[in-house]
């Protein structure tokens, strides 16, 4: 077995995969990548199953060591990448040689970026999944200096890919919203642009803007939660719920976030803009 060596963890690196899915009803939460579509798409370059870990960095980056020569592919949120000091790229396989050093520096946007490794980080699982889950604890600790992280052996070939399109990150993010299912206590008709709040984490991204009002007195029992879900607590500012959410909650959920527009809200940085597409739906 090969390992790769943690030079500098960077502001808050975690391997990550798809996550713990089917254990809700134990109060486990999936965890697992924030943006899973960067972290498959990277898995996808350097010819790794879809599930395969990586590791997900945090707006600094990180500095690994690699043992043996390795194909590597770094996706997400764009920084600059290095190998052995020399500028590489992202979004398409780079090798990394034998005692080389990879470097992604600071994020230029985005907030999380994703590195996959040829053969995958082959860390113990825990509960089915190498996910770190930050707030329950579960899966293997946060990247520290020193850490020496195991890699399977490669399954697949690199993508024989040169350059992959990339979009501009848009200055407000529009974030498909279907109501439910507590819709009728909130009054939705409020919604405007909100921003990305600075205490936002793997759990939740905060949003601040229009204030939203109870339309009902009273209080909710616990009810069982999931990614994407928007919650909307005592002050009325809205709630995403992320990677690292609870499995239960007590304040009003009014919607949920569209799958497929998780990722941008998992990469919208500390005051950007978002902005709510609500799906309307009939009652019966």
């Amino acid at each position: 077995m090969t390992f790769v060596e943690v030079l500098r963890p960077g502001l808050l690196s975690t391997i990550q995969d798809l996550g713990r899915a089917g254990l809700a009803s134990l109060a486990v939460p999936r965890s697992g990548a924030a943006d899973r579509a960067s972290l498959t798409f990277a898995n996808r370059l350097v010819g790794n199953p879809d599930g395969l870990a990586g590791i997900e960095t945090t707006l600094l980056g990180v500095d690994l060591r690699f043992e043996s020569a390795c194909w590597v592919a770094v996706t997400g949120a764009l920084c600059p990448v290095r190998v052995d000091g020399r500028p590489s790229s992202v979004d398409r396989p780079v090798q990394v040689p034998a005692g080389g050093v990879l470097s992604l520096g600071t994020a230029a946007d985005g907030v999380r970026t994703y590195l996959a490794v040829a053969g995958g980080i082959a860390v113990d699982p825990v509960l089915g999944s190498r996910s770190t889950d930050t707030m329950s604890g579960l899966g293997p600790p946060r990247l520290a200096v020193g850490d020496l992280l195991p890699l399977g052996a490669a399954l697949g070939v690199p993508a024989d890919v040169d350059w992959a399109p990339r979009s501009a990150r848009p200055a407000t993010a529009l974030v498909r919203l279907l109501p439910g299912p507590r819709d009728d206590w909130v009054d939705l008709t409020a919604l405007g642009d909100y921003r990305v709040d600075a205490a936002s984490d793997r759990v939740g991204v905060r949003l601040r803007g229009p204030q939203l009002t109870r339309t009902r007195d009273g209080e909710l029992p616990s009810e069982g939660m999931l990614p994407g879900a928007v919650q909307v607590p005592p002050d009325g500012q809205p709630v995403i719920m992320l990677a690292d959410h609870p499995t239960t909650g007590g304040y009003p959920v009014v919607g949920v976030v569209h799958p497929d527009d998780l990722g941008l809200v998992a990469q919208a940085r500390p005051g950007t803009a978002i902005r709510f597409v609500v799906s309307r739906r009939s009652r019966s």
